[in-house]
């Protein structure tokens, strides 16, 4: 069951990710602006986002095995949508139900290893399903992307359709909800913004949401929207090059991630400073990067999207404070705080480059100049989150002192 579980998540990080590898392509096929093109990603954020709430309550009604499955469908259906559009309206549309079927996966993919496996080893098995679904980024940068560039658009949304369909049939076949047959009564409306209010009060769940927003938007950015096509049109590396490079940015942050853990564990005190340090990481490989005239060596390159890499196992850092700030019926709901903080600073990245790209690209060909320039918006949202994460560190750190006093 969980290798069902895990193959549902993997299809969904690919059904997540196949815009990004066909940026260049969507921009002719629909002939719509780099603004256009972003919004795309920024509605399927929004409805990403937007959803977990909603998504956890159907949760406790209906079982993991039915939100997988229909997830799995839902997303199917918008892939199969987007191979045949050639309009803006259906691309939309496409967007919008992967989306949302995204936003039906991992959660529910969680309550699947919370249900089956002995607690001790669920912290473990956890970690290796988020580390394992971003295998499904390297499925769209390497067999969607050849499908792109040889049989055509509508073979590799056609073949991640394909997939899906069959990862919603395996879920209703394999999968079964917990061995017990009684659920907790959902929460009524009045809990749940009790909830989420006392979760947001605590200095700790900021931290986690500014950790979450300041490691993770340039990751994500790169990962579903703007990497490829910043490597083949701004840098003037083959389509097949740039899928590599992706691929390594999936290897990085596998390999890294566990890395990042047993520094957590070993240091809980010294968590934001790793996050810093990370940061830090990130802002000087974007800086050498862009100030080096394109196209960059491609050792750089390579530096530039392993130190980007580190942005996702450093988001879960703030994962980690929701964890340890909370007592554990309110971890849910500061868990859920915390992811809204990445994914909002990504999609105004998404959509501030796009922009950006539009004024400063003739036609719909961006030229490495535009996309030089494009990727400094980044500045202002690495300042805010830098500032975020310095303000509630200090706000921890006093309520932490007040408890020891108080005792």
């Amino acid at each position: 069951m969980w290798s069902v579980g895990v193959l549902a998540y993997v299809a969904a990080i690919l059904h997540r990710t196949s815009l990004g590898v066909a940026g260049l392509d969507a921009v002719h096929r629909f002939d719509a602006s780099a603004g256009m093109l972003a919004s795309f990603t920024v509605l399927q954020l929004l409805v990403y986002a937007g959803l977990q709430i909603p998504v956890g309550l159907m949760l406790d009604r209906v079982g993991p095995r039915r939100m997988i499955a229909g997830g799995a469908l839902l997303m199917a259906a918008g892939q199969a949508l987007m191979a045949v559009s050639t309009g803006i309206g259906g691309a939309v549309a496409a967007r919008v139900m992967v989306g949302a079927g995204d936003a039906m996966t991992f959660i529910s993919v969680l309550a699947i290893v919370a249900s089956w496996f002995p607690g001790r080893q669920v912290p473990v098995v956890t970690q290796l399903t988020g580390l394992l679904g971003q295998l499904g980024q390297v499925l769209s940068a390497v067999p969607l992307a050849a499908l792109l560039h040889g049989p055509g658009w509508g073979a590799a949304y056609g073949s991640a359709a394909a997939l899906g369909t069959l990862i919603g049939v395996l879920a209703l076949a394999v999968l079964r909800d917990a061995p017990r047959t009684t659920r907790p009564a959902p929460p009524s409306l009045r809990e749940i913004g009790r909830d989420v209010r006392a979760a947001w009060r605590r200095p700790g769940t900021r931290l986690g949401l500014w950790t979450h927003f300041v490691t993770q938007f340039s990751s994500n950015t790169f990962a579903l929207m703007w990497g490829f096509p910043y490597l083949v049109s701004g840098q003037g590396m083959s389509p097949a090059a740039a899928s590599t490079l992706l691929t390594l940015f999936v290897l990085a942050n596998v390999v890294s991630g566990p890395l990042v853990g047993r520094l957590v564990a070993r240091r809980p005190l010294r968590r934001s400073r790793l996050v810093l340090g990370i940061v830090a990481v990130n802002v000087a490989a974007w800086a050498v990067t862009l100030a080096w005239p394109p196209p960059a060596p491609s050792w750089l390159l390579v530096l530039l999207v392993l130190c980007v890499a580190l942005g996702g196992p450093g988001a879960m850092i703030g994962f980690d404070y929701a964890r340890t700030f909370n007592p554990p019926g309110k971890q849910g709901t500061a868990t859920g705080i915390v992811n809204v903080g990445g994914f909002t600073a990504a999609l105004v990245t998404i959509l501030l480059i796009g922009l950006v790209l539009d004024a400063l690209s003739p036609g719909r060909d961006f030229t490495p100049g535009a996309f030089r320039a494009a990727w400094t918006v980044q500045i202002p949202i690495w300042t805010i989150g830098v500032a975020g994460v310095l303000r509630t560190r200090h706000l921890v750190r006093r309520e932490r002192a007040a408890d020891q006093a108080v005792s």
